[in-house]
């Protein structure tokens, strides 16, 4: 149940952050076209690596969650 959890939300995070650069790119500069396709390509390398450095920094993700939902 935590990795869907987890999964739930780094597509949350990812999505909220490409609409956010989308907007801002389109409305105040389009330098922030950037994050999109940052976005992108930290999406694309975690299909092939299976990291991803959101699962670190959001809460419920990560080996400390893991390992208090097993015990």
């Amino acid at each position: 149940m935590a990795q869907t959890t987890c999964q739930l939300q780094v597509r949350r995070l990812a999505g909220s952050m490409a609409l956010l650069g989308l907007v801002l790119g389109v409305f105040v500069s389009r330098w922030f076209l950037l994050l999109v396709g940052f976005v992108g390509l930290n999406l694309l390398q975690s299909s092939f690596t299976d990291v991803c450095p959101a699962e670190a920094m959001l809460p419920g993700c990560g080996a400390d969650s893991t390992a208090a939902d097993a015990g």
